[in-house]
């Protein structure tokens, strides 16, 4: 049987601030993609924060949506 699917989302861009998680522009927020588990999910961040390395201001982030879904849920 496989595995429970745990709702992960990589999404990414400019900060504002190095030093915070505030995005310079909403409207170009990366949706990067969603995946079935976070080793998918950070597979996919490893990838888009290596290729944005030459940029200071660039994060990417793993959102796990499955607990903003299920706040009961585990993993």
């Amino acid at each position: 049987m496989p595995d429970k699917q745990l709702l992960h989302i990589v999404i990414g861009g400019e900060l504002k601030d190095v030093a915070g998680i505030e995005f310079r522009d909403l409207s170009k927020v990366e949706f990067v993609g969603a995946y079935p588990n976070y080793d998918e999910a950070h597979k996919a961040w490893k990838a888009k924060a290596q290729a944005t390395v030459d940029n200071a201001h660039a994060r990417y982030f793993i959102i796990h949506a499955h607990k903003l879904l299920d706040p009961s849920s585990e993993g």
